[in-house]
C-alpha cells in the first residue's frame, strides 16, 4: 500500500448551475454524464486541437446539489486554468475559483479513499482534501508506480501548448469522449482519429544504470525519433515518432538517449 500526498498538483473549483453545462462543452470528456462522486480525466484544448490544460474531474456535488466540480490540476496551472475558464463562462451562472492554497490531492495505491483515478484500472484512489506536508519518498514512489504502468505527467512527459490529445495518449488513457458533441479543437482530435494518423505516442522505455536526462533526444544512428520524459529505476517514458521508431526497429539498430542505450516498448 502507497500513499503520497502529491504537492505539485492544486485545485480548481466550478461551481453553480450551469457548471455542469460550461464543462462539458469546452472539455474533451463527457461532463454531463458524470456521476457524483466519480472522477474523468479530460484536457482543455486550443482551437488547434493542441493540449492547454489536462486535468481530473472530479464531482463533488452534494446530494441537494448545485453542480460542484474539483479539477484536479498542476498547483503551477491551476491560476491560469481558472483565468481560462472564466473568459469562457459570459453569462452562465457558474463560480470559478482556484483552491490551490487550501486544498491538495493524496493519491493511494493500489486502493484507498477517494473515487478511482480513471487513466489506468492499476494506478489506485486519489483524495481532494486539505494540503498536507509534502514527503520526497513518497513523492517518488508514487512516480515511479504512474511510470511503470505507462502513465504520463503533463508538463514533464508532453509540453502544453506543444502536444495533441494522441501524442499524450489522451485517448487511451480514457481522457477524450468521441461520442460526445462539440468542444474547444474537436474538429482537429476528431479527424486524427477517424483517420488514425496519430504520428506521436508517449512509450515506455527501459535501460540499464543511469536514467536519461529528461527531455534527451533519442537517436537512431542519425536520425531522431523522439525525446526521454520521466524516469524511475531502468524505466521511463518517452514521446516518440511511431513511424520512424518502427522503421528504426525493423533495421535492428540501437536507439540511444543522452549516451544511454534505450528499449522502446512500441505498441
Amino acid at each position: 500500500m502507497g500513499t503520497a500526498f502529491l504537492a505539485e498538483r492544486g485545485i480548481v473549483e466550478v461551481d453553480g448551475p450551469d457548471a455542469r453545462a460550461l464543462l462539458h462543452r469546452l472539455v474533451t470528456s463527457d461532463v454531463a454524464g458524470l456521476r457524483r462522486g466519480e472522477t474523468r480525466y479530460a484536457a482543455l484544448l486550443s482551437p488547434q486541437g493542441k493540449i492547454t490544460f489536462d486535468f481530473l474531474i472530479v464531482d463533488g456535488t452534494g446530494e441537494a446539489g448545485p453542480d460542484r466540480f474539483l479539477l484536479d490540476v498542476p498547483a503551477a496551472q491551476a491560476g491560469d486554468l481558472a483565468r481560462k475558464l472564466s473568459l469562457y463562462r459570459l453569462r452562465a451562472d457558474v463560480r470559478i475559483v482556484d483552491r490551490s492554497a487550501e486544498l491538495g490531492v493524496t493519491a493511494h495505491w493500489p486502493d484507498g479513499p477517494g473515487p478511482r483515478d480513471p487513466r489506468h484500472p492499476d494506478l489506485g484512489t486519489r483524495a481532494v482534501g486539505a494540503r498536507a506536508a509534502a514527503d520526497a519518498d513518497a513523492a517518488s514512489a508514487y512516480d515511479a508506480h504512474r511510470i511503470a504502468l505507462g502513465v504520463p505527467d503533463g508538463g514533464r512527459d508532453f509540453a502544453y501548448g506543444d502536444a495533441f490529445p494522441h501524442d499524450a495518449n489522451l485517448d487511451r488513457l480514457g481522457g477524450v469522449d468521441f461520442a460526445k458533441g462539440c468542444y474547444v479543437g474537436q474538429e482537429v482530435v476528431s479527424r486524427v482519429h477517424h483517420r488514425g494518423t496519430a504520428r506521436k505516442r508517449i512509450v515506455p522505455v527501459r535501460f540499464d544504470g543511469r536514467a536519461p536526462a529528461p527531455g534527451a533526444e533519442i537517436t537512431v544512428g542519425e536520425t531522431a525519433i523522439g525525446t526521454m520524459g520521466t524516469s524511475s529505476g531502468e524505466v521511463g517514458l518517452a514521446t516518440v515518432r511511431t513511424d520512424r521508431a518502427a522503421d528504426a526497429a525493423a533495421l535492428g539498430a540501437p536507439a540511444i538517449a543522452d549516451g544511454v542505450h534505450v528499449a522502446l516498448a512500441l505498441s
